[in-house]
């Protein structure tokens, strides 16, 4: 089988490695600046506890699928390349900072709960004696055990050597990729070869650095009702994120998406003020009108898609590209793609 996969980003890339490891080896993958889209600018939280949402059902389900799959997938790509990817398993906390802020995760813990989903309610001192540096005006939160992380950077860096061609080549009619196979993961570009409506979802992120890390795990919170999540790396890196703003195609980091990070950041670990603010970016993720993906065969034609993966794309890959490189090979997957299919928009 000749593979063209349109995009060399996360998806795209999980994807090849799939494809690679069912011995599928005749791959190209098309994109004029592979690894350098929103993957490069993702804080690579596993979360499908935290990330999940009320009336989002279906995806949570699909995202507990991937992060199941997430530590195999994980080993796999490491024995593969040869590279680590940073894959953390500690858990996650969600932090409050007022009486307000507890409301708001008292009812996600609810959600959560609900949907079976494992979580543990804290008071603030048990916080504490988790993340000592937390703010001592921490109300309380709770523990996701179950919701870890990976570095997206390590991850594209791995996924770039694989034994694939690279095409710089930005490709504008998927009749052009001369291929048996052709699948589209272009992310937030994808309307235009697709007619899907996939629109760019702009996203701010910091990223600090200090002497030694701050935090042991992950730390989602809620702080006077502004949400920021801080993802700590074991080399000092503090990853602050993420602002979501519906601006087009703008990439432009303002000042007050960075005063929207660091001022909830610092008021729940107040350390962060006097680390060094070392990068600050701006990426489009791509959403869809029910911030779920897209994921199948295109209506009459030949291409499978691969797209929408909104705040969810680290996360979903490796179930994403189980499903994708099973219907290239055999035609069916034993992933339920139900809710995801590309004709549901139409």
């Amino acid at each position: 089988m000749s593979a063209g996969i349109v995009g060399g980003g996360i998806i795209g890339l999980a994807i090849a490695f799939e494809l690679l490891e069912r011995g599928v080896t005749d791959i190209t993958v098309y994109d004029p600046d592979p690894a350098r889209g929103a993957g490069l600018v993702a804080a690579g939280m596993l979360a499908p506890t935290a990330e999940a949402n009320f009336g989002e059902e279906a995806l949570q389900e699909l995202m507990t699928a991937s992060m199941r799959r997430w530590p195999g997938f994980a080993a796999r790509v490491e024995a593969r390349t040869g590279q680590a990817l940073g894959y953390r398993t500690e858990g996650t906390l969600l932090v409050a900072l007022t009486g307000d802020d507890q409301a708001e995760i008292d009812r996600l813990v609810g959600y959560y709960r609900r949907a079976g989903a494992p979580i543990e309610p804290l008071t603030g001192r048990e916080l504490r004696e988790r993340e000592p540096l937390l703010s001592p005006r921490v109300r309380g939160g709770a523990f996701a055990p179950g919701d870890h992380q990976v570095d997206p950077r390590l991850l594209l860096r791995a996924l770039r050597t694989l034994p694939v061609r690279f095409a710089a080549e930005k490709i504008e009619d998927l009749a052009a990729v001369p291929h048996e196979l052709t699948i589209v993961a272009t992310g937030a570009s994808a309307a235009g070869l697709t007619g899907l409506p996939v629109r760019p979802v702009k996203g701010q992120l910091l990223r600090l650095r200090g002497p030694e890390p701050l935090l042991t795990r992950v730390v989602r919170g809620v702080a006077n009702g502004r949400h920021v999540y801080l993802v700590p790396r074991a080399d000092g890196e503090l990853v602050v994120g993420a602002t979501e703003e519906e601006r087009g195609e703008d990439r432009t980091v303002t000042a007050g998406g960075v005063l929207d990070l660091l001022r909830p950041a610092a008021d729940l670990l107040p350390g962060v003020a006097e680390l060094a603010l070392a990068e600050t970016l701006a990426g489009l993720r791509p959403g869809t009108p029910d911030n779920a993906p897209v994921l199948g065969r295109l209506p009459g034609g030949r291409a499978l898609v691969a797209i929408g993966h909104h705040r969810n794309g680290v996360l979903l890959a490796p179930v994403t590209a189980e499903a994708i490189a099973d219907l290239a090979t055999r035609g069916s997957t034993g992933v339920n793609l139900d809710a995801f299919g590309p004709t549901r928009f139409t």
